[in-house]
């Protein structure tokens, strides 16, 4: 019995790290990185802040 082929996708291609931190604009995988990026820091900044008003709040 004949194992089944897959052809439907072929394995990506790799990168250079240079390539990928590259500041690009569109619909580019390097914009979902930088858009992956600074949501995170924006999340981090957000909880940051609000455990900062928790911790020195006077209530």
């Amino acid at each position: 019995m004949a194992e089944p082929q897959n052809t439907s996708a072929s394995a990506p291609e790799p990168v250079d790290a240079g390539e990928l931190n590259a500041w690009k604009r569109g619909l580019t995988p390097q914009a979902e990185i930088w858009n992956g990026r600074l949501a995170m820091i924006g999340l981090s900044a957000g909880l940051a802040v609000v455990l900062l008003v928790r911790v020195f709040s006077a209530g």
